[in-house]
């Protein structure tokens, strides 16, 4: 199993929780960052565990935007650090803090046409938070400056008729445990063509329903291969192999 999405440095006893999530069968994952310290420390950890690791760094949106001097420090680290950097992520556009934050939407969106630039020039995908009506923002913004950009829309909540344009246009969705609660996730999933569709957690994002009071780790994403697989026809097996090479074609190699 390939966990396209999770902040791994969020997780405290990560050697040790590495070693058991391999043995209980995830192979892999995308370690995103939210800022320029989460990214140096998403790098050291994919220092220690190459053959696990796919690391983002990026400036997670919702929050305040990184200052001048933060920008340049991040950009030179994602240059110096290129070979080993498997996306620029976790970017974005502001939808649940918008309300509280101290710029305008305006300025995320120049923010986020800069980061989509610098992956364009060194040839990396996008990890990005887009979610309800800036999903369709972050996705013109994406088509306008940096259209051959591979792109990665993370635990999309999009209007049907958006994400039918994103996944036309070729990029990767994903689905969270919460596929395996909320319909509105299935009805996405069953939508999303199989070349395109990955599976994460977001952890240690926290969820309700059957997950409600349990740590999300990769070990839930059994959980939504099982779902999956009962909403597709596919066998588990199958369908785990699958997401894993569209997320090994998306960020593998680095």
């Amino acid at each position: 199993m390939f966990d396209a999405h999770i902040h791994l440095e969020q997780y405290d006893n990560l050697d040790e929780r590495i070693k058991r999530w391999h043995e209980a069968g995830v192979e892999q994952v995308t370690a995103v960052s939210n800022d320029l310290a989460s990214s140096y420390r998403t790098l050291e950890i994919k220092e220690r565990h190459p053959d696990v690791v796919r690391a983002g760094c990026g400036f997670h949106p919702e929050q305040p935007l990184p200052e001048t001097s933060e920008r340049e420090e991040w950009k030179h680290l994602v240059k110096l650090e290129r070979e080993h950097i498997a996306c620029i992520g976790e970017i974005g556009l502001p939808h649940y803090e918008l309300g509280h934050l101290p710029s305008p939407l305006e300025a995320y969106q120049e923010f986020l046409a800069e980061c989509l630039l610098l992956a364009r020039d060194l040839k990396l995908p996008a990890a990005l938070h887009a979610v309800h009506d800036k999903a369709e923002l972050a996705f013109d913004i994406l088509r306008r400056e940096a259209p051959a950009v591979p792109a990665h829309f993370h635990w999309l909540k999009a209007p049907e008729d958006v994400a039918a344009r994103i996944t036309k246009a070729g990029y990767m969705v994903s689905v969270t445990p919460e596929v395996c609660y909320r319909e509105r996730d299935q009805r996405l999933a069953a939508a999303v063509p199989p070349d395109q569709l990955l599976i994460e957690t977001d952890g240690p994002w926290p969820f309700q329903g059957p997950f409600a009071g349990i740590e999300t780790t990769p070990e839930l994403l059994r959980d939504v291969i099982t779902t999956l697989a009962g909403i597709t026809g596919e066998k588990k097996a199958d369908l785990a192999a699958r997401t894993q090479k569209n997320a090994e074609r998306m960020y593998g190699g680095r």
